[in-house]
């Protein structure tokens, strides 16, 4: 290649802009932006101070519309004439709607259950709905401060001027207040008991006092109309940092349940892998039987029951749908980049993965399932359990 061909080329590359990254997970508000902006012209019944959409509207975009087309009467510029509002939380629509009365009423809302129950999806939904915006979050761990619930401070700022509003740094949940929105304190449970008491005096006076601001009308910052707490709580970090009986007052309890109907949860087993596939750059290529083997076990271990009425143990793990939904999509991925052989036999290895996240012994207990319900299906003439059976080994 010659020297006067070669510059131009290098020229051109040192100048070009590389591509804006993607982001690999967009928040509830704009995935889904569409049917938000919809309800908001279609539902125009009341609303409680600060809400985007009506309570009826939230319920129906977060529970979908039971497969009918809404109307939309007249005409919206951008908008269509009619649309469907897909479910997008597969549990009881009566927790739904008791979960949006709660925040109607301006109360704290504590989701409770077992891990992988949606409990955060189901936050971010409420939060999205109602205040058109799920991105003020607090994520509860123990290295969780008091300042993420209060205030802190642009040091810079306030050295050079001392405390002024222009040096405090709002937190999420200041943020909220002052606008009238919704936020979400994820894992509650994780912060310490200390931490979690800076939300007792807000819960109840809906006021926030900066004492270095003493004296001027910053001093305190009262909540806006609109302004209340969704947090999240596993139920296997109940004693972690147990909440205080005044905190827990400040709440109203919903509990979160697994899936209970077989059919509903497959179908969103196979809809997120099928997104988190695609996000992976491939299309999914899991056979619907596979999938129904992985709920299958999913559902026996979770309930300690066959679907045969089988006793099972349980293991020490959660069997949550967001793990099967995670095992699934590694099966897609395995699929679309390392194809060679029948996916069903990388099912035992993922299996195994998961009970072992907690309890050793929850390695001997999926052998077990093996022993049992496995094997016995395989001997009733299931091809599927039959291989299913051969590749116990895998799971030493």
């Amino acid at each position: 290649m010659s020297p006067t061909h070669r510059g131009p080329a290098l020229t051109t590359t040192a100048t070009q802009e590389p591509p804006a990254p993607a982001r690999q997970m967009l928040p509830a508000e704009e995935r889904y932006a569409d049917e938000l902006a919809f309800l908001a012209a279609q539902d125009t019944g009341p609303r409680p101070p600060g809400w985007a959409l009506t309570p009826r509207a939230v319920v129906t975009f977060v529970c979908g519309s039971d497969g009918e087309d809404l109307t939309l009467l007249g005409r919206r510029a951008g908008l269509p004439a009619k649309m469907k509002i897909a479910p997008k939380f597969v549990g009881e629509r009566a927790l739904v709607e008791r979960c949006v009365v709660t925040l109607a009423g301006e109360r704290g809302l504590l989701l409770t259950g077992e891990p992988g129950t949606a409990k955060s999806m189901l936050s971010e939904l409420l939060a999205a709905a109602v205040s058109g915006t799920s991105s003020l979050t607090v994520q509860g761990t123990a290295g969780t401060t008091e300042d993420a619930f209060r205030y802190g401070w642009n040091y810079a700022l306030l050295l050079a001027q001392g405390p002024t509003p222009q040096a405090l740094v709002d937190s999420p949940v200041l943020s909220a207040m002052r606008t009238g929105r919704v936020v979400r304190v994820e894992e509650i449970t994780r912060c310490l008991p200390e931490v979690q008491d800076a939300l007792v005096s807000i819960l109840s006076d809906r006021r926030v006092t900066v004492p270095e601001l003493t004296a001027t009308e910053d001093a305190v910052v009262a909540a806006a109309p609109g302004f209340t707490v969704i947090a999240t709580a596993n139920l296997r970090d109940r004693g972690v940092s147990e909440m205080s009986a005044a905190l827990k007052r400040r709440f109203n309890f919903e509990t979160v349940d697994p899936i209970a109907d077989a059919d509903a949860e497959a179908t969103l087993i196979r809809r997120q892998a099928v997104a988190a596939v695609q996000r992976a750059g491939a299309s999914f290529g899991v056979d619907d039987a596979v999938l129904d083997a992985l709920v299958t076990v999913f559902r026996d271990l979770r309930s300690g029951r066959s679907a045969e009425g089988w006793d099972v143990e349980r293991p020490g793990t959660v069997m949550s749908t967001a793990e099967a939904v995670q095992v699934a999509a590694s099966l897609g991925v395995a699929a679309a980049y390392l194809p060679g052989g029948d996916v069903l036999d990388l099912l035992p290895g993922h299996l195994l993965g998961v009970v072992r996240k907690d309890d050793p012994a929850d390695h001997g207990r999926l052998l077990g399932y093996w022993d049992g319900p496995v094997r016995r299906r395989a001997e009733d003439g299931s091809a599927m359990w039959r291989r299913l059976w051969d590749l116990r080994g895998s799971l030493r």
